[in-house]
């Protein structure tokens, strides 16, 4: 009974060294590339970041992280909008730069304008692609808003684009009171079929899991779909980490109550990832009466001509400007 028991507890740790070896072997031999991007370090991210000479805020996060902001000036300041601020949360694999045409639109319309770099994203500090945990993005993003408040700017309206939507639905669930509205740009809880991410095959999934156990801050789950434009710019992202991409259930995300604040929300006409129908579901989610719903003409996902910034700007007229 004893060389019984004793051949099954080596049976057990044998398989268990196996499955071991084989995790090792699946976390860290190197995956296939559908996109073959080359991206920045952190070291080379805070070496550009200390080299950029354009009009831009470096913010200290209360954990000691360095998340950086471009910025867009009017050039001259308008009255009734000097205390109004815009800030910009990104869509994934971007970063600030990508929101150059939105900055300079919103700021010659006389709003002084900011674009965030997520953690781990543009020229901000941070592991690439990576948040520690949910709590912590938020608290960047909540962060943000306040030290764009703390510049003088007594009301700061969040526009969120694609992934930026989420940030924006998750800083106004933490911290409306902080922020004076909302523009939500191309988002919607699903998706139309072409525009579905790739899902990896099941070896794929085995060196995802695998990588995520093991070395969880590396960047294992690719963001790739059939005839996506992949940016040259090495500030993107297109390699995340499994956490980042699993810390907010997107389609459960709602807004929880009634913000009392000014709502927009936007999709372009040409968007190859949501159909206007499945945006206005998305639309008519969100409580309160303050809000409004825009197509936006000749506007695809990810290429938004000046014609649609200049919407906003409109919007924003109509909604702040007495």
């Amino acid at each position: 009974m004893k060389k019984t028991t004793r051949k099954i507890v080596y049976i057990v740790l044998a398989l268990l060294v196996v499955i071991l070896l084989a995790g090792v072997a699946l976390a860290y031999l190197p995956a296939e590339s559908k996109t073959n991007h080359k991206g920045i370090s952190p070291a080379e991210a805070a070496s550009l970041r200390k080299g950029y000479t354009a009009p831009h805020e470096l913010l200290t996060a209360t954990d000691g992280e360095t998340l950086f902001m471009r910025r867009w000036n009017p050039d001259s300041i308008v009255p009734a909008k000097k205390d109004l601020a815009v800030l910009i949360f990104h869509g994934i694999t971007a970063h600030s730069g990508a929101y150059d045409l939105a900055g300079k639109t919103l700021a010659a319309g006389g709003y002084t304008t900011f674009g965030l770099d997520y953690r781990g994203h543009g020229l901000s500090g941070g592991n690439r692609a990576d948040a520690p945990n949910k709590d912590r993005y938020i608290a960047d993003l909540v962060e943000a808003i306040q030290f764009v408040k703390g510049l003088g700017f007594a009301k700061v309206l969040v526009m969120g684009h694609s992934l930026g939507v989420v940030s924006a639905i998750v800083s106004a669930n933490a911290a409306s009171q902080e922020m004076a509205g909302l523009i939500l740009l191309s988002a919607a809880y699903e998706r139309k079929k072409e525009g579905e991410v790739v899902q990896p095959s099941l070896l794929q999934k085995a060196r995802i899991v695998a990588s995520s156990i093991l070395r969880p801050s590396h960047q294992a789950v690719e963001y790739y779909r059939e005839g996506m434009t992949v940016a040259q710019d090495p500030l993107y992202n297109y390699a995340y980490t499994l956490r980042f991409v699993t810390m907010i259930p997107v389609k459960e995300l709602k807004i929880e109550k009634d913000l009392h604040l000014p709502i927009m929300v936007g999709i372009g006409d040409k968007d190859e990832l949501f159909t206007v129908e499945k945006a206005r579901e998305f639309y008519d989610t969100i409580p309160g009466k303050q809000k409004a719903f825009v197509v936006l003409k000749d506007t695809y996902h990810a290429k938004i001509p000046v014609e649609a910034w200049e919407k906003c700007v409109s919007w924003l007229d109509m909604s702040f400007v007495k």
